[in-house]
């Protein structure tokens, strides 16, 4: 409902008043759908509202964020570009401009327009919020601090951004500020979902039975499906395991995944069906460019949890490299190939010539260039990236590609047992769907390695804690790289690691991460997807 914190200078960013009732009432109608969420709801409200008042400036700009819901990010971008162009010191629009230029992987023009709504209305609470964001994606650290904090000053209570804030802090390191952070939010609020899980989320913390207690009484104020309660679901069963009261653990956590199942769609046989062709696509590679590139740059590519984090960490502590974490620019650069061209990859690479894999190679070299500006090779740790192997080594014929492994049972209960962001990782709320998942990843590797023998090199997460410095010096070499002792003590590196394993990655190898004999016989499901043997009790 329309309220007193609801007006024109409003620093939560709520639709203004217009002065007409019925106009006000029926924005503030299309806001809320959009909180529920309830996207498709939201799109039908705002479609009826323009088609009574036609052109209305805050009607479209929450049709734009109602179509970034539903799944038409294209749509909404078309939208508020429109709008920026008619109205550019509207500074709720420049807001949204740039929410659906960061979706779209453009943030530098993100970061323009999130700039000039904050100049346009310094008290806008989500505009600071949004460019925080944006400088931690552009990896300016410092800069997104100073914004979260313009933030906290208009609204000290805003959770999002005292979330963010604690999150930057646990990028840094600084795990007791973290876990202070998390009790004190859990403390104003005993039913913060968020607080719950990122405190659940902290790889070198055991929850107690205490703890075990406030998330369920937290549960209570979720009794209906909802994300809040699929976050605290999975802070439930993380502290069940903790206790280790393994049966409850898991019963908990399929209904965990179940919930975000439920939200969350996954087409696996699609997916098993792209992959296919895609490697089809490139049976035999292509003429790549013949342009000396790419060497600057080496790709870790994998499941999520399988290491990946950890093996950039080693790779970030060589004097010659920087991790650059987890890009979109290669895939950015593919997609607009592929709508340029109007097809998927797989439709037209085999008609790419060495000069348009030339042209794709220094694009992507273009885009990533800010990684390079202190030393001379980066990480790009973007995990999907084993599905573009073929035109990576087309576009950039000197790069290496490691592939990141662990044992796939407990890789891939790995991923069950995490709720990651609202975007990607659809195939890890089931266990059906994560094994096939693992299985094109397994796959597609494989065939990359046998077509390029000598730039994929497979790290394995097991044989790493069988032979640390062995393997340090094996991948050091594979990458052209001497070794450095610094690669064996990768968790005294000080940088920025934005994944789950960013504690664990600043301890020594640990050799008791193994979950799945705890499970027992529960796996066996997962175990007959991905092929290995069942479950044997031991005699």
């Amino acid at each position: 409902m329309n309220d007193q914190v609801r007006t024109p200078a409003a620093p939560q960013g709520f639709v203004p008043y217009t002065g007409d009732a019925e106009l006000d009432r029926r924005l503030i109608e299309v806001e809320d759908a959009l909180k529920e969420p309830a996207f498709e709801r939201a799109v039908e409200l705002a479609e009826a509202l323009l088609r009574d008042v036609p052109g209305n400036a805050e009607a479209r700009r929450l049709l734009a964020a109602a179509l970034r819901g539903a799944g038409r990010p294209d749509e909404a971008l078309q939208i508020v570009r429109e709008l920026a162009a008619q109205e550019p010191d509207n500074a709720l629009i420049q807001n949204s401009l740039g929410t659906a230029l960061r979706l779209a992987g453009e943030f530098d023009e993100a970061f323009v327009a999130f700039s000039r709504a904050t100049e346009l209305a310094p008290n806008l609470a989500p505009a600071w919020y949004n460019l925080s964001l944006i400088q931690l994606l552009r990896s300016n650290v410092d800069r997104a601090f100073e914004a979260i904090e313009q933030v906290l000053k208009i609204e000290p209570r805003f959770e999002p951004a005292v979330i963010m804030r604690t999150s930057m802090m646990r990028e840094q390191g600084r795990f007791e500020l973290v876990l202070a952070e998390y009790r004190r939010a859990i403390a104003r609020d005993f039913k913060s979902a968020w607080a719950w899980f990122l405190l659940a989320n902290l790889k070198n913390l055991k929850l107690t039975e205490a703890d075990l207690a406030g998330i369920e009484r937290a549960l209570t104020a979720y009794p209906e499906p909802s994300r809040q309660r699929s976050l605290l679901l999975f802070a439930q069963s993380q502290a069940l395991h903790d206790l280790k009261r393994y049966p409850e653990a898991f019963a908990v956590l399929a209904e965990a995944n179940s919930s975000v199942r439920a939200r969350m769609k996954w087409d696996a046989k699609k997916a098993s069906v792209d992959a296919d062709e895609i490697l089809a696509a490139f049976t035999p590679p292509p003429v790549a460019t013949p342009a000396r590139q790419g060497s600057e740059v080496i790709f870790v590519v994998s499941l999520p949890r399988s290491g990946s984090t950890l093996t950039e960490q080693i790779l970030a502590s060589h004097p010659k490299v920087t991790g650059g974490g987890e890009l979109q620019d290669m895939e950015k650069v593919i997609d607009e190939e592929s709508e340029r061209r109007g097809g998927p990859l797989q439709s037209w690479a085999r008609d790419a010539t060495p000069e348009d894999w030339d042209r794709l190679g220094k694009e992507y070299l273009q885009r990533t260039a800010r990684w390079r500006e202190h030393k001379p090779i980066f990480v790009d740790k973007m995990l999907a990236n084993w599905r573009y192997a073929g035109a990576i080594m087309a576009m950039l014929p000197d790069a290496r590609i490691v592939v990141s492994r662990r044992d796939p049972l407990e890789n891939t209960f790995s991923c069950y047992r995490q709720m990651f962001g609202d975007y990607g990782h659809g195939y890890s709320y089931d266990m059906q769907d994560v094994a096939t998942y693992w299985h094109d990843f397994d796959r597609m590797s494989r065939r990359w390695a046998e077509l390029y023998p000598d730039r994929v090199y497979d790290m394995v997460y097991e044989d790493l804690l069988a032979d640390q410095e062995g393997k340090t010096r094996e991948l050091l070499a594979f990458c052209g790289l001497e070794f450095d002792p610094a690669c064996l003590r990768f968790y005294e590196t000080e940088r920025n690691v934005k994944t789950i394993s960013s504690a664990q990655v600043r301890e020594p190898l640990r050799r008791d991460t193994a979950k799945a004999p705890k499970y027992g016989a529960l796996l066996d499901p997962l175990r007959a997807a991905l092929g290995v043997p069942l479950y044997s009790p031991p005699s």
